[in-house]
Order: C-alpha cells, then sequence, then structure tokens
C-alpha cells in the first residue's frame, strides 16, 4: 500500500492537535504515541484510513471532543471518524469514574466494526509495551501515574485481550489473521507485564 498526501496531511493536524501534550509522567511528547499507533498498524496491515485513524485515534478524548470529532469526519470522511470515535471513551467532563469507563469500554469491544477493533488493538499494544519498559526503570513507583492503578491495569489490558479475541465480522481470512497476529502480540505483551509484577 501506498501512503498518500492525505495521510501527510494527517500527520500534521495530529502534531498540531496534540502540540504540547507529554506521555503520562513523562516528558515524552505525546506525538511519539500516535506515531508509534500508526507504526504498528501499518506493519499489520492497516489500509490508509485505519493509519490516518491510528495517528487521530486519541485526538477526541484529549483534544477537543465532539468538535474534534466532526471536524475529522469533515477533514478526514467517515472511515477515519468512525475509527476515532469507537477509540474514544468518554469525551465529556468531568470523566465519569474510571471503572465504569472501563468496564462499558471492553463490554462494547466485541461488537465494533473490525477498524476500530483493530486501531484499538494497535493502540493497547503500545501502551503495555511503554508500561514494560517504564516498569523496568521504576518499579512499582510507576502505578501511580494510571487512575487504575496496578490492579486495575493489569485488569484492563487482559479483559481487552479477551474481548479482541470475541471479535469476529473480518473482510477475508488474510484479514483475520493479521489481526490475529496482533492480538496474539498484545496477549504476549500483557502476560510478560503480569510475569513481571508478579501476577503471572
Amino acid at each position: 500500500m501506498t501512503l498518500t498526501p492525505r495521510f501527510e496531511h494527517a500527520l500534521v493536524y495530529t502534531a498540531q492537535a496534540h502540540n504540547g501534550q507529554l506521555r503520562k509522567g513523562t516528558q515524552i511528547p505525546y506525538l511519539s504515541h500516535l506515531l508509534s499507533v500508526a507504526s504498528i498498524a501499518l506493519e499489520y496491515g492497516a489500509n490508509e484510513d485505519e493509519a490516518i485513524g491510528a495517528l487521530l485515534h486519541d485526538a477526541g478524548e484529549d483534544s477537543g471532543g465532539d468538535e474534534r470529532i466532526l471536524d475529522i469526519r469533515n477533514v478526514f470522511g467517515d472511515a477515519v471518524a468512525d475509527i476515532v470515535q469507537g477509540c474514544t471513551d468518554a469525551v465529556v467532563l468531568p470523566k465519569p469514574p474510571w471503572q465504569e469507563r472501563k468496564e462499558k469500554y471492553i463490554a462494547g469491544v466485541p461488537h465494533e466494526p473490525v477498524s476500530i477493533r483493530f486501531i484499538s488493538a494497535a493502540d493497547k499494544l503500545h501502551n503495555v509495551r511503554s508500561i514494560i519498559r517504564d516498569y523496568r526503570a521504576l518499579g512499582d513507583g510507576l502505578w501511580p501515574r494510571f487512575k487504575g492503578g496496578k490492579d486495575g491495569s493489569l485488569w484492563y489490558y487482559r479483559a481487552l485481550v479477551d474481548a479482541y479475541r470475541q471479535g469476529t465480522n473480518y473482510d477475508d481470512s488474510a484479514q483475520a489473521a493479521s489481526h490475529t497476529e496482533l492480538i496474539d502480540e498484545l496477549d504476549r505483551a500483557v502476560t510478560e507485564l503480569e510475569v513481571m509484577v508478579g501476577k503471572g
């Protein structure tokens, strides 16, 4: 697949939308996460809409709410905006309680369209890889960054692996195989984290 100038536009749009934002508890520009999720998605066979959705998947939640999603719909189209909407667990402020939000999100995952599940899984794979890296450096000092703490975070990522596996309605066997590989990789990363913290 060849990426078009539309993807380049999305790169600039993403950088502007998340300008000045940092990863939790770090000095790492938030853009690094968005680029990583897009990279993971492309490595597992994303089309251009999915790759752009990966870049923009947090724009609604972290950079403008419903108005941002509407703008993305106008600029990049329905397929991209639907991915962003589907990867957003809350746009209202204050957000609902963490556990309530996550339980609702997990319950919806198996029923989401394939592209939404795909980009969500790519997002969670990068998150877990980042947690593993930071845990090596900080140990249990890492967990105060996260509203769910250690136990909640481990529950959330394990529950998501199970939810992604319940999803069906793939377009063809090649897509199903590629997405299954991604979920398997997420499963391995979650297992590695569980073992590291003594929960495996």
